[in-house]
């Protein structure tokens, strides 16, 4: 058990505890590692949907609508470059006005006047009289407006018109989960949409890229209901359901009216929705699909898109995302939330662009909403020809200010990065790099750009440009590159994006062929292992060659994984993973990685089109590995470890003269990965005399690793005659029990210093103090010294424990209850959220380390909305069930901000469970679980238990006193030293002349004490 200790409490050892606030705020300090050698795909760029914001204001007065479209487009503006046309469907002559402002946009038919909603089959694209070719001009501004800046174009629909849909209204179906789409107009509905994009195309001079014929189209959003009177009164929006198969239909339709168009599918409202949307589509559908799009309006399952794409070798766009985070303008809340959207999208889903859904908002709707902030830029819809910029008013919030942040600064070309924050985006370009960092904390933070995976030039800087109520873009002072990071200071509640200049990085394999990694399932915890032809998972061993691998890079980021003891290759055959012999390179041989930067990856195989996967998310040794469609599980994600051995640490070790000493059977080595690894070792040893008298005696030898590849070993043993032991220290609060060292250090009578194992005599705890501690330290066999450990013994305070597991009764894909104990209270580490059917509580069971009791809880929940999605209407503590249930005791604990207390049973150490109970039709996200168990303080003792000049103890000495008078033989060549009471105290000494000053200042760092030591010589 491990327990980090917070602060000391104050009261008597008999007192309650102190307890801290429920939330400690972590020191504000964030390294970010920038790893250039994987990349994302080059950058096509930023953009926005037209749509609603076009068809609203492309008629306005000039000054108005170029100041819009100034907003968008400009260099000073959003900066975007990508737009996307709404084809809109259009509801029957004869149904009045009821879509929402701006979302009426129009159809390119011409019907009678008198056509209703059953008046569905008239249209025949073959008759030139059936076309409207002036229709959608507002949205047509935009267009010969924007097209100089604009680098990509899309089409797409929200819906057929009316006359190609079941309910006969382009506001969806009367069941919203009945395919809305006519099974038999799909040519026609595909027709449409590519003779529209061919009449853009050559009545405004542009070249549209891809259709996407469906929005959202798997959601149970789009319904239309109709009032007594027959009329529909909602819903507001364009929309049709259709099922994957429908789906399917529509895009091989697309396929067949325009087989060289590229087409863009499924535009799902979310991840988890489009894996499901995806793997319904029929194989030729798949196919037809040139670019996968997807929403973030939910955003589990992330990966799980990522993969797809990647195994698919499709592009990926973030095609459509807003949100509301704040209630106004100026405040940072809705500045930060786009941020850390952004973040989010960019590092789990890689995509190659990333597009807003409608900057530009009806600023009256926005109001009517309770001053909601959807939308970057507000102004009225209902403006006309005689209003100006006074009488129609553009407000921007910092949305727009934060947006900037990326979109001035990471440019189409570009290529995202991975980084080891959940908080920052980087990306790299021909003259540098760009980060863009969001710091949502209520205190300034200092963050350090690590950059030693670059080439740094001597005159490289970091400049930031920061985005906070202080200012909207605001350029700082350049920052020197030194030893390859850079440290700099942001403000509170900011944006800022880190120009980086100057440096470089070669386009090189993120896996090296010189070295090896091990493959750590992330749920087992144990290492991908070839099995006869197949593979399963093993429990780890450091001396098994087959648990390692090596990496061949084939191309750009596709790579064959070979077992370094098999020399086997890993591949999929006829659907399973195997092991083979290595020989001609195909796709079912390749594999590509993804990570999100946490040091964890999936591997994607090209042939198969799936992911490395322990089948039924078995968690045992033995359990099988195969491959399976992408899905954000614990089960299809591997921890990377790089163990490549470079080269040993000295060993260190002792003997007494005229004895060879006992040589350490292995020696450590520190792994890329970080691991301390240990090897076994092989020595030489030299001839006896070297034993002989005191000194220092080198001896050199060899270390093996899992491969026999051997490294050279070195051994520092130190020859003495061992007089005596140094003081060990350790911590324990007023009637527990310290975690005693175990080792000293022996000091030598020739200088020499040894690390020896010591056992202790029992102690005791109960008072507030420094308690001594006899021990007896082993030098040789046959030979002992005696030694001491002071115990500073506090009042009980508390400390977080470390080394917590933690299960859940659910857990949205992409998402697990790893990192709610990572230790970072502002990720979003767990979710359960579903589209529907969710549970009406869930379950957190927590278990406890060997050893460890827990006083109480602390729960961090994550906002996932500005209306606080995401966090609980009450959490309750309780014990597990043989039957795995909660019970439940005492009160629930009402949540009132991000952070909850809970009360445990006293002195808890079995497992223990935490029930949350969601608010009416909500869900829940979680960022952190932390656990208080009793704890030392820190001391606050700042005296001094003895003066010594040359090793001598100052003659009486009093602590109270602080002045002294010593001799000394040589005043000015003596040292003075100082042993605190409180073994935990710093001391310091400064010399003036022949003054020394010693400072003591107490380990809470609340109380100094000074003395003076003036030496005079002896006579």
């Amino acid at each position: 058990m491990k327990i980090r200790t917070l602060f000391a409490a104050t009261l008597l050892a008999a007192a309650p505890l102190a307890a801290p606030p429920a939330a400690t705020a972590a020191a504000a300090t964030t390294t970010i590692t920038i790893d250039p050698s994987y990349r994302g795909p080059e950058w096509e760029g930023w953009g926005t949907s037209l749509a609603w914001l076009a068809h609203a204001t492309g008629g306005y007065p000039d000054e108005i609508r170029d100041r819009l479209a100034d907003l968008l487009y400009g260099e000073d503006g959003l900066n975007l470059n990508i737009a996307r046309y709404n084809i809109g469907g259009g509801n029957a002559p004869t149904v009045p006005s009821y879509l929402r402002p701006g979302g009426d946009v129009p159809g390119w038919w011409n019907a009678p006047a008198t056509y209703g909603p059953t008046d569905k089959d008239w249209w025949d694209p073959e008759n030139p009289e059936h076309w409207n070719w002036d229709a959608d001009p507002n949205q047509r501004w935009w267009v010969d407006r924007i097209k100089d800046r604009v680098t990509s174009w899309e089409t797409f629909s929200n819906s057929p018109p009316w006359f190609q849909t079941v309910s006969g209204y382009v506001s969806g179906g009367f069941d919203a989960n009945t395919d809305q789409i006519r099974t038999d107009t799909l040519d026609d509905f595909a027709t449409y949409l590519v003779r529209v994009t061919e009449h853009l195309e050559q009545a405004h001079g542009i070249t549209v890229d891809t259709i996407e014929p469906l929005n959202e189209p798997n959601t149970d959003y789009w319904r239309t209901t109709l009032g007594s009177d027959g009329r529909p009164t909602g819903g507001r929006q364009e929309g049709a359901h259709a099922g994957p198969a429908s789906q399917a239909a529509v895009i091989e339709a697309l396929r067949r009216a325009a087989p060289e168009r590229a087409i863009a599918a499924p535009d799902e409202t979310n991840p988890g929705r489009l894996v499901t949307d995806w793997y319904g589509l029929t194989p030729a559908a798949r196919d037809a699909v040139d670019r996968i799009n997807v929403h973030t309006y939910g955003t589990g399952q992330r990966t799980a898109v990522r993969d797809i794409a990647k195994a698919e070798q499709r592009p990926l766009w973030m095609s459509e995302v807003e949100g509301s985070w704040g209630r106004d303008f100026t405040g940072m809340d809705s500045g930060l939330g786009m941020a850390q959207r952004i973040i989010d999208d960019l590092r789990e889903l890689e995509p190659s662009a990333w597009v807003l859904w409608q900057p530009v908002e009806d600023a009256d709707n926005m109001v009517a909403e309770g001053n909601l902030q959807w939308g970057s830029i507000h102004i009225p819809f209902n403006c006309d020809e005689s209003d100006t910029l006074q009488t129609c008013p553009i407000q921007t919030n910092t949305k727009f200010d934060t947006i900037r942040n990326f979109t001035h600064y990471i440019r189409p070309g570009d290529r995202f990065v991975k980084v080891s924050d959940t908080r920052s985006a980087a990306a790299v370009n021909a003259t540098g790099a760009t980060v863009v960092h969001s710091n949502p904390g209520a205190a300034e933070e200092t963050v350090t750009l690590d950059l030693s995976r670059f080439k740094v030039s001597n005159r490289a800087t970091v400049t930031p440009v920061v985005t906070s109520t202080d200012g909207k873009l605001v350029q700082g002072t350049p920052v020197r590159v030194s030893g390859g990071q850079a440290t700099l200071t942001v403000p509170a509640q900011s944006v800022t994006t880190f120009l980086i200049d100057r440096v470089s990085a070669e386009d090189t394999a993120h896996l090296r062929a010189d070295h090896v990694y091990r493959f750590e399932g992330v749920a087992s915890r144990r290492s991908l292992t070839p099995s006869g032809a197949g593979l399963v998972i093993r429990t780890n061993d450091t001396a098994a060659a087959d648990q390692l691998w090596t990496a061949r890079n084939v191309s750009g980021e596709r790579y064959e994984l070979i077992n370094a003891g098999t020399g086997q290759r890993l591949a999929v055959r006829d659907g399973r993973a195997v092991t083979e012999t290595a020989g001609t390179v195909d796709d079912g041989a390749l594999w590509t990685l993804s990570t999100t930067g946490d040091g964890t990856y999936t591997l994607v195989n090209l042939g198969a089109r799936r992911l490395l996967d322990v089948s039924g998310e078995a968690t045992a040794d033995g359990s099988p590995v195969g491959v399976w469609q992408p899905g954000s599980g614990a089960h299809q994600r591997w921890t990377l470890k790089d163990e490549t051995v470079g080269r040993t640490e000295v060993a260190l070790t002792h003997t007494v003269p005229g004895r060879v000493p006992d040589l350490p059977a292995t020696v450590t080595t520190v792994l890329p990965s970080g691991e301390s690894r240990a090897l076994p070792a092989t020595w030489t040893l030299p001839a006896a005399s070297k034993w002989r008298k005191p000194g220092t005696v080198i001896v050199r030898g060899t270390a093996t690793d899992a491969l026999g590849k051997q490294v050279p070993a070195v051994a520092r043993v130190a020859v003495d005659i061992w007089t005596g032991t140094e003081p060990g220290r350790a911590k324990a609060y007023a009637g527990g029990v310290p975690a005693m060292p175990a080792t000293v250090v022996a000091t030598g009578r020739h200088g020499g210093r040894a690390t020896l194992p010591v056992t202790w005599d029992p102690g005791t705890y109960e008072t507030v103090g420094v308690v001594t501690v006899a021990g007896t330290a082993t030098v040789v066999p046959g030979q002992t010294l005696p030694a001491t450990a002071r115990v500073q013994v506090t009042t009980p305070s508390e400390g977080l424990v470390d080394g917590l597991t933690v299960a859940a009764s659910y857990t949205e894909g992409g998402y697990s209850t790893a990192g709610l104990t990572n230790g970072n209270t502002t990720d979003k580490a767990w979710s359960n959220w579903k589209s529907s059917g969710r549970n009406p509580v869930e379950t957190l069971t927590v278990t406890l380390p060997d050893g460890a009791s827990a006083g109480r809880a602390v729960l961090h929940f994550y906002r996932d909305s500005a209306s606080g999605g995401g966090i609980a209407a009450t959490v309750q503590a309780g014990t597990p069930s043989a039957a795995g249930a909660c019970e439940v005791a005492g009160s629930p604990v009402t949540v009132t901000s991000l952070a909850v207390d809970i009360p445990l049973t006293p002195a808890t150490t079995g497992p223990f469970c935490l029930r949350l109970t969601p608010t009416p039709d909500g869900y829940l996200t979680v960022s952190e679980l932390q656990v208080y168990a009793r704890a030392p303080g820190l001391g606050t003792d700042a005296s001094v238990a003895a003066l010594l000049v040359d090793g001598k103890a100052v003659p009486n000495f009093d602590p109270s006193v602080t002045s002294y008078r010593v001799p000394a033989r040589d005043p000015s060549r003596a040292c003075v030293t100082a042993t605190a009471t409180d073994p935990y105290a710093v001391v310091a000494v400064t010399r003036s002349g022949r003054t020394h000053t010693v400072t003591t200042t107490s380990e809470d760092r609340t109380n100094h004490t000074t003395y003076r030591v003036d030496l005079v010589r002896r006579h």
